[in-house]
């Protein structure tokens, strides 16, 4: 019996080749799209989960308030691992990581560098803990012994064979010898190592054992005893706030207590994230490496089900459209005595019919743009063809979306009365077309709102590039890896500087856009209680660094050679002033103390001026406390160019380098550029919402299209008497389009709202926004209303302009 079903339906779907296809394809687009996201959403939430006893593993993260500044760390001190394991019979094992960004390596004996960009120091329990197994070397033993390292298998072919690299030497930024203990597989993309080549032993790290508790510079997990419990093991970390940072603390500021820190405002929390969350919901200071946002993957969940909703939506309207051409069929079977069940098998059968064939199209659509997918969405993502889960998942899956879309169209078609539609009254047997009414609403309304999502997320990444930031990042390059040469960069700038092209050179290892970043701990003169604590970011520059990024100095003078006492001066930005409740003009003089309660007499350092707030950090967040002094180590080097000829001069540029630093790698990068990165995530999220609103609209319109091509049809006969009484093609255009439309405009005035109030909420997380214009909502009413327009117009136009005698010949 089902063989015969099958036989027919597929009998009944070539005799229907437009109708076939509509379907077809839209729930093909549907089904790729929703693949692709499913996909893409499975990497996300996979992260991290390949370690062993993953689901017992968590980092510890530090919560501070103090000196004004409010800091959710992803580190926390050095003493604190240890600490836990001592004084927490729940913890079974911890490991610390410690990032030193990049390093430039080369085998011993030989001259060419090459850099490797993420490297870290590492406990001699990392690797046993994580339960990483190591291709060469001993896991046990490969990290413990001082000047040695574990490295990736790409890393270590840069260098040698990775066969022979155990006892194979290393110099690391030309002054570090270690030893090669290990190589590993290099890590997953879906772990927080993936970007990390280098792993250096902790042990002979000299800050490594310093009881320091108010520096948080240690990535730190921990392992809990299988049976131990969370909750408790976190509300207890607290604890370690009384025990010992407040006696530590107490060096600092004798006889202070910890009512007197919590009563004036500052605060110390602990806490522990599961590593298996850190991916999607951590997005803390020092993170060991670049997370997402479990707010993305919900919003593509929902673009997801949107696409498969509307594909299934447009199948039960086309279905139940077309089904009224197939009345007769249906009222002769049911005179014959087919009964209802067997009508709704064989409706079903057919629905299955074209979601298995539309499945194909989707695997054979997912496979071609993939690789734009990956692009798109940064990933490396592979269908798992090979996988046996993935099938019976995708069978599944395949046959409930048949069944959904099918069931609808099945018992409306079984429920027409024989008496009438052998009458010819097929049109009023089984009600109105309300139900399809609703669902074209439920269509556009669906696309409406994601074309108000992309405006506004187009609008908001465009208000980001566009802001003012308080300093200039246009034309700046910054020259990399200049630390590694101290004796070297002052000769560097020199020649750099007299290069025509280049309008000023300053360096330092502290940019506004993405790099090394200090915390320190202040006090104007005369208030050194610990409430007057002025905590912000002390960033070492040199004479032309103001100059360089254009900031604005809106009192006193910047930094001058003619004064020796500029070694002691410090400039202040207007955010650390309002902390320290100083107005611009007076803060010009004011003594500040350095390095206070730390044993030695605290050095002073008198404010020269002041320089207007510059984004420093991400726009979710306020633009903190931030000072300027003259010294520091010097990281990069900050070029200034004019615009013209900018491949000349990045030559020239080379050039001066190779002959100051021959054989070494010259590295490079815009700074805006490095600006743009820091919302790499909202700007993929913005191609993904148009992407997949252009697929939407598209499906979209294929059910229109088609309802308007069955809707003409219908009232061919109709047609050709207006035809013959006169009425003109545009009079029959409109009267054939302005049922659609009425429902587009049900549609605009349902989805306006909703987008309205759903965007509102995602720019919450943006600290700088935008403020949603009328425009945009306006906008996307109007692509919507000229999009279904030229939809249905078509088909109004064709039907109006045939012959009215072939017309009125149809029935």
């Amino acid at each position: 019996m089902i063989r015969n079903y099958i036989k027919i339906g597929w009998r009944n779907l070539k005799k229907q080749p437009f109708f076939t296809f509509l379907n077809t394809f839209g729930l093909a687009i549907g089904m790729a799209g929703g693949l692709l996201i499913a996909l893409f959403i499975y990497d996300e939430l996979s992260f991290d989960k390949m370690f062993a006893d993953a689901d017992r593993i968590y980092r510890l993260d530090a919560d501070i308030k103090f000196g004004g500044m409010e800091n959710e760390f992803a580190e926390v001190s050095a003493p604190m691992a240890e600490t836990v394991l001592r004084d927490f019979p729940q913890v079974a094992a911890v490991t610390r990581l410690r990032n030193q960004g990049s390093r430039l390596v080369r085998k011993s004996g030989t001259t060419v560098n090459v850099k490797e960009l993420h490297a870290a120091y590492a406990d001699s329990t990392f690797l046993s803990m994580l339960g990483i197994d190591l291709l060469y070397g001993d896991t046990k033993t490969a990290l413990t012994k001082p000047n040695t390292l574990v490295m990736t298998r790409t890393a270590a072919e840069k260098h040698f064979d990775a066969a022979n690299a155990i006892g194979q030497t290393l110099t690391l930024n030309n002054n570090e010898v270690y030893t090669v203990t290990g190589v590993m597989e290099d890590p997953p993309k879906n772990s927080f190592l993936r970007d990390h080549s280098i792993f250096m032993a902790m042990t002979g790290y000299a800050n490594s054992n310093i009881p320091d508790w108010g520096s948080n510079n240690y990535y730190t997990l921990v392992k809990l005893s299988p049976n131990a419990n969370y909750n408790s093991f976190k509300n207890n970390l607290d604890s370690i706030f009384s025990t010992y940072i407040v006696p530590w603390a107490q060096e600092y500021f004798p006889g202070i207590t910890e009512e007197q820190f919590l009563a004036s405002g500052n605060y110390v929390r602990f806490n522990a994230t599961p590593l298996e969350d850190i991916h999607l919901y951590s997005s803390r200071d020092s993170e060991f490496s670049a997370n997402s946002d479990i707010q993305n993957v919900y919003i593509l969940f929902f673009i997801a089900l949107f696409l498969i909703v509307l594909a299934s939506v447009n199948f039960m309207n086309l279905s139940t459209a077309y089904s009224l051409k197939r009345a007769k069929e249906v009222g002769i079977r049911k005179t014959l005595g087919s009964n209802k069940p067997e009508l709704i098998k064989q409706f079903l059968i057919e629905s299955g019919l074209i979601s298995f064939i539309s499945l194909v199209f989707a695997l054979v659509l997912s496979s071609v743009v993939l690789p734009l997918f990956n692009d798109l969405a940064g990933k490396e993502i592979a269908i798992p063809f090979d996988n046996p889960y993935f099938w019976v998942l995708l069978l599944l899956a395949t046959a409930f979306l048949s069944l959904i879309s099918g069931s609808y169209p099945a018992f409306f078609m079984s429920k027409f009365i024989p008496a009438k539609v052998l009458k010819g009254l097929g049109n009023n047997s089984v009600g109105s077309g309300n139900v399809r009414n609703t669902l074209v609403v439920f269509q556009f309304a669906i696309s409406i709102f994601l074309i108000i999502s992309t405006l506004v997320v187009y609008q908001q990444l465009r208000f980001i590039q566009n802001k003012e930031l308080g300093f200039s990042k246009d034309q700046v390059l910054v020259v990399d890896d200049l630390g590694m040469f101290p004796d070297k960069v002052q000769a560097l700038k020199e020649e750099v500087t007299r290069l025509s092209q280049v309008k000023s050179v300053t360096l330092s290892s502290y940019f506004p856009t993405p790099s090394s970043r200090s915390n320190s701990s202040f006090f104007q003169e005369g208030k050194t209680a610990q409430e007057n604590a002025l905590n912000m970011q002390n960033w070492g520059v040199d004479y032309d660094y103001i100059k360089t990024l254009d900031l604005r100095l809106i009192a006193g003078r910047g930094f001058d050679r003619q004064y020796p006492t500029d070694s002691t001066a410090l400039i202040l930005n207007e955010s650390a002033l309002e902390v320290l409740g100083v107005d611009p003009q007076q803060a010009i003089g004011l003594r500040i103390l350095d390095n206070f309660g730390q044993g030695a007499d605290p050095r002073i350092l008198t404010v020269i001026g002041v320089v207007g707030d510059f984004h420093f950090e991400s726009l979710r967040r306020d633009i903190s406390s931030l000072s300027l002094y003259i010294g520091g180590f010097p990281g990069a080097m900050g070029v200034k160019v004019r615009k013209d000829d900018l491949s000349h001069t990045l030559a020239e540029i080379e050039n001066a380098w190779n002959n100051i630093l021959p054989g070494q790698p010259f590295n490079y990068y815009f700074m805006e550029d490095s600006f743009n990165t820091t919302y790499e995530a909202e700007r993929r999220l913005g191609k993904i919402f148009m992407t997949f609103t252009i697929l939407s609209i598209v499906i979209a319109c294929l059910g229109l299209f088609g309802l308007a091509a069955f809707n003409a049809e219908k009232r061919t006969k109709e047609i050709g008497i207006r035809k013959v009484l006169g009425a003109s093609v545009s009079q029959i255009t409109y009267k054939l389009s302005v049922d659609f439309l009425k429902l587009v405009g049900i549609s605009i005035l349902v989805s306006l709202p909703l987008g309205w109030y759903t965007m509102n909420k995602w720019l919450q997380d943006f600290t700088y926004r935008i403020d949603i214009a009328w425009w945009v909502l306006a906008l996307s009413a109007l692509l919507a209303a000229a999009i279904s327009i030229i939809t249905v117009s078509y088909q109004g136009i064709k039907a109006a302009s045939a012959n009215p005698v072939k017309s009125l010949r149809t029935e």
